[in-house]
């Protein structure tokens, strides 16, 4: 394993170390309501995302080796992390679409099978988890499409706008993914 992430390519997404276009393909999207609120955000004081703020978010997926923007039509519209412990041959998975427009269109699903072939079939992972609002319900509609499966719950765990919510914890193996490969889309690496 090398210490750069590669980059990952499907027929509409490609998985990618940031540009310096990412910045303004960030800053123009905003801060959505609706995606400060899926995320666990405070969204009674909303303030408009600054170019600073921008440029911070784009800079962090490069402090990250298993961290990479999600391009679709030339532009950045997302991110999408790998949290990997060697040791236990774990990911924590966490992916993030902040351009509205681009919900309900089967991205999420898209970006999550791309990384969960890297993770098992290129990391040789044994097993990816996540954390999800219960709330959430389109983000558990895509993992669950992905293979993950509801393994525990954290009642009323996060404080968000003053109301206790709770978490979904999900997961999927090493074996679970491979009897479901066949219906994952294909990538392509270049290192």
């Amino acid at each position: 394993m090398n210490n750069v992430s590669p980059t990952i390519i499907s027929e509409r997404i490609i998985l990618r170390k940031p540009k310096e276009s990412d910045v303004t393909d960030r800053y123009k999207c905003g801060r959505s309501k609706e995606l400060v609120r899926m995320y666990g955000g405070d969204t009674r004081n909303i303030t408009s995302l600054t170019m600073e703020e921008a440029t911070q978010f784009i800079h962090r997926i490069l402090d990250n080796k298993f961290e990479w923007c999600v391009e679709y039509n030339g532009r950045c519209i997302g991110a999408a992390r790998l949290t990997v412990n060697k040791i236990d041959h774990r990911a924590r998975y966490a992916v993030g679409i902040f351009d509205t427009s681009m919900l309900g269109k089967g991205v999420g699903t898209e970006i999550t099978q791309l990384l969960l072939q890297y993770a098992f079939e290129e990391l040789d992972l044994h097993r990816v988890d996540l954390r999800v609002l219960e709330y959430n319900k389109r983000a558990i509609k895509c993992y669950e499409k992905c293979g993950f499966i509801q393994e525990g719950v954290e009642r009323e765990g996060a404080l968000i706008e003053g109301k206790y919510e709770t978490d979904i914890m999900m997961s999927i193996l090493n074996r679970e993914y491979k009897e479901l490969k066949e219906s994952f889309v294909k990538m392509e690496l270049l290192h």
